[in-house]
């Protein structure tokens, strides 16, 4: 008896030991979304541009350009998309984030200027490409707690619905009503608020200038500005949507933004474990893109004497030129 009480001791102290090891293993072991620990953290410096002085620029030219999401190796910039769900949350990818959703995101938290694509009390002047018109919140302030900018910048990253003309009803079914600004009228329901998300990004514009720098005999190019374009909607007469035309919603100043796309990766393919940086991505041209416009004595684009193929031709005789040019300064 006292060898069998004996044995049953051995096993429950053995199932007690066990409990205590297998309850030691998960806390010693946390869940992680990967084979490997990341220990590294992906935060880099921007890099500097090479400093260029006036009198070493012996040519330039500055070009327009427009990046069609729609190819395939432009959607690491348009991909993944974020939504807006129909309560009003806003989702977005936990691994990376999408152009647009960056610039949205820095734009709310007024960590990025915004500059209106034309005259805010002039609309029919259209130059903001200068970056001339800055929508800006107070010193410290975002969209959440500047009423000021968010009714400013709201325009540019979203719109309001129509006002329905059908007022709020009282519990015994009268329209309610309330003193406003001193006079009895009717309360209307909220507008609806539609979002701009990153499905709505149909391409981006991008200033650019090319230039021939004598100091270190390089031909190099600046990025200047980057402005998000959408599909412009209209209601026709009998209630139904169609698209009008695109619209740029507005122009950011692309040096500001890259020191927020350095710490920003873009989806990679062929390798999950070497994820190039947005900064990267435009440093290194690795998007295409078509010109649209090149400073000229007219201050005309292309899409006003050429259309189709013929604008394309146009495009590419612009390209072959700058890189004419590059050539023709080895000849002797």
């Amino acid at each position: 008896m006292k060898k069998y009480s004996f044995i049953l001791f051995l096993i429950g102290t053995q199932n007690a030991s066990a409990q205590c090891e297998s309850t030691d293993f998960l806390s010693s072991n946390p869940t992680i979304d990967n084979p490997y620990l990341k220990e590294h953290v992906l935060t880099k410096r921007t890099v500097p541009y090479e400093y260029v002085r006036e009198s070493d620029v012996v040519w330039s030219k500055r070009v327009w350009r427009q990046i069609d999401l729609r190819e395939k190796i432009n959607h690491p910039i348009y991909y993944p998309l974020d939504h807006h769900t129909p309560s009003g949350q806003y989702v977005r990818n936990t691994n990376c984030w999408s152009l647009w959703t960056i610039m949205r995101h820095h734009i709310m938290n007024g960590e990025l200027k915004v500059f209106s694509p034309y005259n805010p009390y002039q609309f029919d002047i259209i130059d903001g490409d200068q970056f001339k018109y800055p929508i800006v919140p107070e010193s410290g302030g975002n969209y959440c707690n500047d009423s000021v900018f968010r009714n400013n910048v709201f325009y540019y990253l979203g719109k309001l619905g129509d006002q329905t003309d059908v007022p709020y009803s009282t519990y015994d079914g009268q329209d309610s009503t309330a003193i406003i600004n001193g006079i009895n009228q009717f309360v209307y329901p909220p507008r609806d608020t539609t979002w701009i998300d990153s499905e709505h990004i149909v391409k981006y514009l991008i200033k650019e200038d090319w230039f021939f720098d004598k100091e270190r005999s390089v031909m190099d190019v600046r990025i200047l500005g980057i402005a998000p374009v959408i599909a412009k909607e209209e209601t026709s007469s009998n209630g139904q949507k169609m698209i009008s035309g695109l619209e740029t919603k507005f122009w950011v100043y692309f040096p500001h933004l890259r020191y927020l796309l350095t710490n920003y990766y873009v989806y990679n393919d062929k390798n999950d474990a070497q994820w190039m940086s947005y900064d990267d991505l435009f440093w290194k041209r690795r998007f295409s893109s078509t010109v649209y416009k090149e400073s000229n004595v007219f201050d005309r684009s292309i899409d006003s004497y050429r259309t189709g193929v013929d604008a394309l031709i146009e495009s590419a005789d612009i390209i072959e030129s700058i890189r004419t040019f590059e050539q023709d300064v080895w000849n002797f």
